[in-house]
């Protein structure tokens, strides 16, 4: 990719210094920059197509005082969490202890934003949830992607899309011979044996992960980072985030802005055409430092499936776009999201050094309903255990609705409708440690708690394709919105969803341009 140092801190990206300024106006005005937001820049651009994009979070393009720009895993500190003054970490305990801390208020990397039944985990900076998921970018089996979405053509997506956004994503897939013998993937080989001797298939699984680079990790040539334990608040070296792949190709084409800190409050039309768009400038406190109104002819919502539906629920609902559709907020889904960890035998280690970035799951979706990630739990010591994060179909989907009492929006949902997707996951492992003569473990999300069924990683749906929009993504009621992000995918991919939603983007884009511009 143009522009981009894969393996390494630096990458190009757009001209963050240039930052809009109050009654600017620009021909597209793109909110978020995430997958879907990149897809739509990037296109837009090569179309000679001038682009604004607004990102609420930091451009992560400058070190910290330890010279890396991303906080470790295992030391958070300011930069890892959105303006939290304590962290809220996917496993709350480890070993019966708490292990949360006490960090200073920032604009850090991960939002763990708390509805009612659930914490959705979410990523803030420029590239969005690119910067702190684990990579694992999984095309859905053919075979189910009618019920993912059922009103795009599976041929067009397969044949076209699927591949150029696995080309453009740098996806790629560990070399077997290297995981069948390097320390740290012990723990997935064990997961691997353990799933097979149960009769559930074990699948490698693509990831964005610059494998040569953690190769080399492993042999002690460059500084680490997936060994080092980075996944959550950001990865300093090897991971393709958007930072190296979208991004650069962004900025070579010298047509987009991207402006950091800033979060939109307000879109309504504007009297000469086109929209009128309120920004907040952020300080990295989360102070307001400006107030700044531009005109855009048209917008793209891209702010992320709780970014975007809160936002549309919120307009509607106070009157600034009253003709948005009644499915706006609706639809919305955690990509059936719940985790768990076992304890094995002495006999079964799964290795002090384990690498943060996962490469291999257990397919159980057509039978049981559940594909579980043999997942890191990079700790530093042994712990004996494997630790999975599945995805499941379970069918309870929550609404965003809007709170004239406290001016927000909430979300209807309720942890008990995580009982689906446990039953699912129990499939899989509940076999597993009957085989095994294993137990669950009760100490990584409370006191004897076995499943994680507090959070998702994958929050979809709210501005549903087909329903709240077209189908391609206009959003019902008014010319020039559109919705190209995760909000449009109704509530589960079967696996983990960013390949889907960059390739929905890349599909609906190039079909937008050629007809809208």
């Amino acid at each position: 990719m143009a522009g981009a140092v894969i393996g390494g801190q630096a990458s190009a990206t757009p001209r963050a210094a240039a930052v809009i300024t109050d009654a600017a106006r620009v021909p597209v005005l793109v909110i978020g920059s995430g997958y879907g937001g990149s897809v739509a820049a990037l296109r837009l651009a090569e179309a000679g197509i001038d682009v604004h994009m607004v990102e609420m979070g930091m451009a992560w393009d400058t070190p910290g005082a330890d010279g890396k720009i991303f906080a470790n895993t295992t030391s958070p500190d300011q930069r890892s969490y959105w303006l939290r003054t304590r962290t809220k970490q996917p496993l709350s305990n480890f070993l019966g202890f708490p292990i949360d801390r006490d960090i200073p208020r920032y604009t850090g990397i991960l939002d763990a934003e708390e509805f009612s039944g659930i914490t959705v985990y979410q990523g803030r900076g420029v590239g969005g949830g690119s910067l702190v998921n684990g990579g694992m970018a999984v095309t859905p089996r053919r075979e189910n992607f009618g019920a993912i979405l059922p009103t795009v053509d599976a041929n067009e997506m397969y044949d076209v899309y699927y591949p150029r956004a696995n080309a453009a994503l740098g996806v790629a897939t560990v070399r077997p011979a290297w995981f069948d013998t390097t320390d740290c993937y012990q723990y997935a080989r064990v997961g691997r044996k353990q799933a097979q001797r149960s009769g559930f298939p074990f699948v490698f699984v693509p990831d964005v992960y610059d494998w040569d680079y953690m190769e080399q990790e492993a042999a002690g040539t460059v500084p680490k980072s997936a060994l080092a334990g980075e996944i959550l608040y950001g990865n300093n070296y090897g991971k393709k985030s958007l930072q190296k792949t979208y991004l650069p190709r962004i900025a070579a084409t010298g047509r987009v802005t991207i402006s950091p800190l800033h979060r939109v409050t307000q879109v309504v039309p504007a009297s000469g055409g086109g929209y009128t768009v309120t920004l907040e400038q952020l300080t990295t406190a989360g102070a307001v430092s400006a107030m700044k109104t531009v005109t855009a002819d048209k917008v793209f919502f891209a702010a992320g499936s709780v970014g975007t539906s809160k936002l549309l629920v919120k307009l509607k609902a106070t009157g600034a776009l009253p003709d948005l559709s009644s499915e706006v907020g609706k639809g919305w889904g955690d990509n059936g999201n719940v985790m768990c960890g076992r304890a094995n035998h002495m006999w079964d280690p799964t290795g002090a050094l384990q690498s943060s970035i996962p490469c291999g799951g257990i397919d159980n979706w057509a039978a049981g309903g559940a594909f579980a990630e043999v997942a890191p739990l990079p700790t530093g010591i042994e712990t004996y255990a494997s630790f999975y994060l599945s995805i499941t179909k379970n069918p309870n989907r929550g609404q965003f609705t809007w709170n004239p009492s406290t001016r927000m929006v909430d979300l209807n949902w309720q942890t008990a409708w995580k009982q689906p997707a446990i039953d699912m996951a129990k499939s899989i492992f509940d076999k597993i440690n009957a085989t095994e003569g294993t137990i669950y473990r009760t100490d990584l999300f409370g006191a004897y708690k076995i499943w994680g069924d507090h959070l998702t990683y994958h929050p979809l749906g709210g501005a549903v394709l087909g329903r709240a929009t077209d189908n391609y993504g206009r959003l019902a009621g008014y010319r020039g919105l559109y919705a190209i992000d995760g909000s449009l995918i109704p509530g589960n991919t079967s696996v983990n969803p960013f390949v889907t939603i960059t390739a929905l983007a890349e599909r609906n884009i190039e079909k937008i341009i050629a007809t809208d511009f």
